[in-house]
């Protein structure tokens, strides 16, 4: 059985998420865009077969998401204590400073975003965050808010903390890349994590834990270059070439084989660490970065004695939204999920460092539901 664990004893610390809402640009690109570049079995490999580019920045989106919060979920932003802002696609400071010059530079940081973002919306949180996490940073979210926040906040009935991913990779992506081009997706998530004991704000699934860390690996699978010629899409979707764009390069193979082991090694962890047995987990909805690398994925689980369902296709409509994967499927699959919900998530290192960052969410469902629909 899941033990309460210490962090949750008091009625001031124990958390979960009401509501999650999304955003997804309206420019579709489907795989017929990219015409030969890309891979002829793109497809069986990763499931995806369109992505949405947005060509408003990380902060805009994440503002159409929350305001879609507001409405969906009856919120008042004043009631809002703290934000998280999760966004991978903005350099990490050590590119940029390279590549981009200075001032530049200084747009690139996540905090500086966070804090635009909460002023655009009129917010007046009493803490303000900004962080990166790649792939990762909805886990690395989630465990600032149970490891820092929680702790020290003392949320009211009524109030509520943001967890915002806002993922645009297309302004950093090579178009033509054969690797990565075609595999991730912009897209924007919000949220809402209340006291478990609110009655304003009643909670759907209890955040039981979330954890986040880098391991060291053989090789450095990712990095960032300065390109000439980049082929990019239009704002009315057709194709265009940027005379010079700052790029990030990866290797796919060498992740397809890290990131499995990754979310296994993760999610071994949480659940010794919360004295939870495998078969205690009726779901696993892990990082969705394609079809392939799930299917190795559901194997590496097995390894650890994981036999639920493990979650795929997600990735389809929207392709790899980044930190924003988990929360999406979470959404699309509101109310189908109930008992143990376990989220193992996968991601590069920093640019240029022999290095993966992993993560896993333990959630527990508050209501019984209905199974999830093939």
């Amino acid at each position: 059985m899941i033990q309460t664990p210490p962090f949750a004893s008091a009625s001031t610390s124990a958390f979960g998420i009401s509501s999650i809402s999304t955003f997804r640009p309206q420019r579709v690109i489907p795989n017929a865009w990219y015409e030969a570049t890309l891979p002829r079995k793109f497809v069986n490999h990763t499931g995806i077969e369109s992505r949405s580019v947005s060509f408003e920045d990380e902060v805009s989106m994440a503002c159409h998401c929350v305001r879609n919060l507001e409405q969906e979920a009856s919120c008042f932003l004043e009631d809002c204590a703290a934000v998280i802002f999760a966004s991978p696609s903005f350099v990490p400071m050590s590119v940029a400073n390279r590549f981009l010059g200075r001032e530049r530079a200084r747009s690139e940081q996540p905090t500086r975003a966070a804090h635009r973002l909460v002023e655009r919306l009129g917010m007046q949180p009493r803490r303000v965050i900004g962080i990166n996490g790649f792939c990762s940073g909805y886990a690395k979210a989630l465990s600032i808010v149970k490891d820092k926040l929680m702790p020290t906040l003392g949320l009211t009935d009524s109030e509520f903390v943001l967890v915002i991913t806002s993922s645009r990779i297309s302004r950093i992506t090579d178009f033509s890349c054969r690797q990565s081009g075609a595999l991730f997706g912009d897209l924007a998530t919000a949220t809402m994590l209340s006291r478990c004991d609110s009655a304003t704000y009643p909670v759907a699934f209890e955040v039981v834990d979330s954890r986040y860390s880098k391991k060291p690996v053989n090789r450095a699978y990712f990095d960032f270059a300065m390109k000439d010629d980049v082929l990019v899409p239009t704002v009315d979707g057709g194709r265009s070439h940027e005379a010079k764009r700052l790029v990030f390069s990866m290797d796919g193979m060498g992740i397809a084989d890290t990131a499995p082991r990754a979310m296994a090694a993760s999610a071994e962890e949480t659940l010794t660490a919360n004295h939870v047995d495998p078969g205690e987990i009726q779901h696993i909805v892990p990082h969705q970065a394609g079809d392939g690398i799930l299917r190795l994925a559901g194997m590496k689980f097995e390894d650890v004695g994981l036999t639920a369902e493990v979650v795929t296709g997600m990735a389809r409509e929207v392709g790899n939204v980044s930190s924003g994967s988990v929360p999406y499927t979470l959404k699309r699959l509101w109310g189908q999920l109930n008992g143990n919900v376990l989220c193992p998530v996968a991601a590069v290192g920093g640019p240029g460092k022999c290095e993966v960052s992993q993560g896993c969410i333990l959630l527990k469902s508050m209501r019984k539901s209905r199974s999830i629909a093939a």
